[in-house]
């Protein structure tokens, strides 16, 4: 089943649920395997899969469990920082400090044997 905009919480947290139960039984995994693996009770584990609420931790810990964690970039995509709002803050991104333009100058005037 596919998650919808109009779907409760409840409800995504069943289908979400169903996914992470279906997860587990095609990596032939028991409850108590993955609940070992999560570092979490297996009381949590059957209480996720049968669409109760818990902590973000604790799913990033059965997400991992799962092998599944690198799909949280999908979930909440890293986003830049936009030049309107950079242009409101006043504030540049830093950048690598450069040397002295004197600095390069004075490396290129040495030559081998110039030691004096």
């Amino acid at each position: 089943m596919q998650i919808q905009q109009s779907m409760s919480d409840q409800a995504v947290l069943e289908v979400l649920g169903e996914r992470i139960a279906r997860c587990r039984i095609n990596m032939d995994m028991a409850q108590t395997d993955l609940a070992m693996e999560a570092g979490v009770g297996i009381n949590t584990i059957s209480r996720v899969e049968q669409g109760y609420s818990i902590q973000l931790s604790t799913l990033i810990r059965i997400l991992r469990a799962l092998q599944l964690s690198r799909n949280l970039d999908i979930l909440i995509p890293e986003q830049p920082v936009s030049p309107i709002e950079l242009a409101k803050t006043g504030k540049e991104t830093r950048r690598r400090a450069s040397r002295r333009i004197e600095d390069k100058a004075a490396e290129l005037e040495w030559l081998w044997g110039d030691d004096s």
